[in-house]
């Protein structure tokens, strides 16, 4: 078995672990025994990001050695970025004398420096320091990971690397953190994390709509089966009583008053809020005269 399996073995079980709100830590300190005996490389480290489960681990362990282990390896694994870095830098130069060896020497105190100013979360692979943006990724892992487990998406790509590549795909249209950014990102964690639409999350995770395609849905487009439908419902009854553009409204037996319990309503759709957030619809008893809206 190649480390890369032997670590991807250990993964999973630390993951359990972890889903489990910390217990069975003796296990979790043999697995992380183990680990630090692997020979891990960059390759490794970004092809399984061992490191984000070492890191949870790290978080949900109330063992003092396991946080201790974890955080050593933590240390340990980040310091092949400077590694990497200087064997580029090395590798480029086609001659090389003793002062030019000391020049080299600058950079890999840089490394140390950058490496200090980069966020605790792991993994330290990620494309961006901003503060804003890393905890956008983290709210978005959470909502993609909403009502599910990741074995049952063995295979596909975990919701920490999806979170990434969404987060990049907003900031890219619109080059900054500014609140048209972090309305964008509110709203796909809102319409993630709706219990209701787990169509969404499902062909999310698997692949079916890409992070490009996800960060540019409109909110129909992202709705859930029953408001869809309801909408379309809304939509084919005004277009049959030519009033969908009318002041009075649109008369509909689909929806019940609260008080009377009636059936008798009509109904406007405003954009109250920005674009890309759906339309506000105000009801009205035709019965009673109570009045509610919904979104």
């Amino acid at each position: 078995m190649s480390v890369e399996e032997e670590v991807m073995r250990i993964q999973k079980k630390l993951n359990k672990m972890t889903s489990e709100d910390g217990t069975g830590q003796e296990q979790a300190l043999d697995l992380l025994k183990e680990l630090q005996t692997l020979d891990i490389n960059l390759e490794v480290l970004t092809n399984t990001r061992i490191g984000m489960t070492v890191n949870a681990l790290r978080k949900s362990s109330k063992d003092e050695e396991v946080i201790s282990l974890s955080k050593t390896l933590i240390k340990n694994w980040k310091k092949f970025l400077g590694t990497n870095s200087n064997e580029k830098s090395s590798s480029s130069s086609s001659s090389s004398n003793k002062p030019k060896k000391d020049k080299e020497e600058k950079p890999s105190r840089d490394d140390r420096d950058k490496e200090k100013s980069l966020p605790k979360q792991f993994p330290a692979s990620s494309n961006t320091t901003d503060s804003v943006r890393l905890k956008c990724r983290e709210m978005l892992a959470v909502a993609i990971k909403t009502d599910s487990m990741d074995e049952d998406f063995e295979g596909c790509a975990p919701p920490e690397e999806l979170a990434e590549e969404l987060e990049e795909a907003i900031f890219l249209e619109f080059r900054n953190t500014d609140m048209r950014y972090k309305n964008r990102v509110r709203s796909r964690i809102a319409n993630l994390k709706d219990p209701k639409n787990p169509t969404l999350r499902s062909s999310f995770r698997i692949g079916a709509i890409s992070a490009a395609r996800l960060a540019v849905m409109t909110a129909e487009e992202m709705a859930n089966d029953e408001v869809k439908n309801l909408r379309t419902k809304f939509t084919k009854e005004a277009i049959n009583d030519a009033q969908l553009a009318t002041v009075q409204g649109t008369k509909t037996e689909m929806l019940k008053c609260g008080k009377c319990k009636k059936r008798n309503c009509t109904y406007n759709q405003l954009q109250t809020r920005s674009s890309d957030e759906p339309m506000t619809t105000f009801v009205l008893c035709n019965e009673c005269g109570n009045r509610w809206k919904f979104c």
